[in-house]
């Protein structure tokens, strides 16, 4: 278990300073209101996942090790966006489309809301 931790963790690390240079470099590099940098950062992260897996699934060129590393760690770290993509994915191969809509939905309005509400818990205080 420690193992898996250390492998995830180090994925994370690596992910999210790469989204951190990722974003700011695109950002940067467009004037814009837009958040240009989040959005490609978000959009690539849901290639690469899909990539990672499919790779996964199709060949035995990856260890699970290498897997959990590239999906759970670095993709992880880089945007949870294409975790929550990827199992919609999965969720719509399965047929279950109710789910899907319910899934996606609901993580986008109750995520607008909570990040609304802790944002105005904070002008309470």
């Amino acid at each position: 278990m420690l193992k898996l931790i250390l492998i995830i963790g180090t994925g994370s690390f690596i992910g999210g300073v790469s989204r951190f240079i990722t974003a700011r470099y695109i950002q940067s590099a467009v004037l814009s209101g837009f958040p240009y940098g989040t959005f490609v950062v978000n959009i690539l992260g849901c290639f690469l996942i899909g990539l990672f897996f499919g790779i996964s699934e199709r060949t035995s060129f990856m260890s699970t090790e290498l897997r959990i590393f590239l999906t759970v760690g670095f993709c992880g770290g880089f945007t949870t966006f294409s975790s929550f993509t990827y199992e919609n994915v999965s969720m719509l191969k399965d047929g279950n489309f109710f789910y899907v809509a319910m899934y996606t939905g609901l993580s986008v309005f109750l995520g607008l809301m909570a990040t609304y509400l802790g944002n105005i818990t904070t002008k309470i205080f």
